[in-house]
């Protein structure tokens, strides 16, 4: 039996998946056993056996970001420090989609970074640059992006400095382009990635992980779609705490297990619409409705 080797899954799909060792080789590998339980960016101890590897087990991760719904569960990456949410002036973003892909990242510990793409579409990106206030005004960090005219570009790229980021957005959004952008060689690493897991057409299908410096300090993880986030890992009762705005304003209720919905002596609601220049714990209105709606489908969900 040969020795294990260090690496990094950068590609996965089935139960092959493609691992580049420390020496920055890649090789395709198969997981022992019959679960494939791998996800892009796990740090994994692997094996050579022949012209392929082994895995031989997934070190310990430090976060893991998926998806939860009463179908399946669907993991995107692991070992993350950020989670880039790239939304457009145009096609108009969903408020709900966005609320879900921010709960999962912080359910799962990591950061988010919002980015408004599309600037140079003047009164559209104004007011979805609005719409994006009450974030804001909760501390998220939220950047104005141009990829036509490179309009903020170089304040998002040193954002991305040292860091592994997941890239979510919906169709429309600019996500390719951005990956193409930060990533030249991003379409011909997709190929041979492609030809290494013979996935063809599938790989559109494929979290990838993109080195976007030479010295592979800073990693773009590009994820397919920005399908809704399923979120039945996450309790009801957890949810104030997923939201940032609404967990600013928690500790105040008359009932230890108030839901924060109609409960009298609530002390959630009083900042629900209220002005944000006059209350610091201000909650948008629209915020809060999104709140009541996941309260509502998480505490619907069925027992597993």
């Amino acid at each position: 039996m040969s020795a294990e080797l260090a690496g990094r899954v950068v590609a996965a799909h089935g139960r092959h998946c493609l691992v580049e060792g420390d020496d920055g080789q890649r090789t395709l590998c198969h997981p022992r056993g019959k679960k494939n339980a791998v996800v892009v960016g796990d740090r994994v101890r692997w094996s050579l056996s022949g012209d392929e590897g082994v895995i031989e087990r997934v070190e310990e991760r430090r976060n893991l970001l998926y998806r939860q719904d009463e179908l399946r569960t669907k993991s995107f990456a692991a070992n993350l420090d950020q989670v880039l949410v790239l939304l457009a002036a145009e096609p108009v973003f969903s408020d709900m989609q966005l609320a879900r892909a921010l709960i999962a990242a912080e359910a799962a510990g990591i950061a988010a970074l919002i980015v408004l793409n599309k600037h140079d579409l003047g009164a559209p990106f104004e007011a979805a640059w609005a719409r994006l206030a009450p974030h804001r005004h909760m501390g998220l960090a939220v950047l104005p992006l141009g990829l036509k005219t490179d309009h903020g570009l170089d304040d998002l790229r040193q954002r991305l400095e040292g860091k592994a980021t997941l890239v979510l957005g919906p169709s429309g959004a600019g996500k390719s382009t951005l990956v193409n952008r930060l990533v030249p060689e991003a379409g011909a690493q997709t190929g041979e990635i492609s030809t290494a897991l013979n996935s063809g057409r599938h790989t559109t299908t494929t979290t990838t992980w993109y080195w976007i410096d030479a010295s592979h300090r800073s990693a773009l993880i590009d994820s397919p779609g920005f399908q809704a986030f399923g979120l039945h890992h996450v309790e009801p009762t957890e949810l104030a705490m997923l939201m940032p705005d609404v967990r600013a304003t928690l500790g105040n209720c008359r009932f230890y297990n108030c839901t924060h919905r109609h409960e009298p002596g609530c002390g959630v609601r009083p900042h629900v619409g209220s002005d944000p220049a006059s209350d610091p714990l201000a909650i948008d209105a629209t915020r809060y409705t999104l709140y009541q709606a996941l309260f509502d489908e998480l505490a619907a969900k069925p027992a597993y």
